[in-house]
């Protein structure tokens, strides 16, 4: 299925809920790494994160709620997340050649305990090139810098 695929300008307060659930349900499924509270703390983050990146672009279901979304920051791919349901159906594809096309996506950052996304971003084409002990808050979980 083809999702609409638009860039988000108006961000209202129900949209973000909407992505945080999407976000949550997401990390979820693919962040088993994380504790609860590790992920309820995150929580609190996420909404100011989902209103501060600058290009916030959202893949949208048959029933005009979001699928999935992504955040890219000049040419870093800052998020993305996909409902479970949506995964493994080619919308991540959709969403990186749109961020690809549109921004100019040429990095992004993984979770090196999150193989499934580090398989995703290297099938799409991007290469490790470096990797740091901690995430960008400073946990004890280590990341890989992907380039394009």
């Amino acid at each position: 299925m083809q999702h609409r695929i638009t860039e988000v300008t108006q961000r209202s307060v129900r949209l973000i809920c909407q992505l945080v659930d999407v976000w949550e349900r997401s990390v979820r499924e693919t962040h088993l790494f994380l504790s609860e509270k590790e992920i309820a703390e995150i929580r609190t983050f996420v909404p100011q994160a989902l209103g501060d990146v600058p290009h916030l672009v959202v893949a949208w279901g048959e029933d005009g709620s979001p699928a999935a979304f992504m955040g890219v920051d000049g040419v870093k791919l800052e998020m993305l997340f996909l409902a479970p349901m949506e995964r493994g159906k080619g919308l991540g594809r959709q969403l990186i050649a749109y961020g690809i096309g549109h921004f100019g996506i040429r990095e992004v950052t993984v979770n090196e305990q999150n193989p499934q996304a580090r398989g995703f971003y290297e099938h799409m084409g991007f290469h490790v090139y470096r990797r740091s002990d901690r995430d960008e808050q400073g946990r004890p979980y280590p990341v890989l810098d992907m380039r394009l």
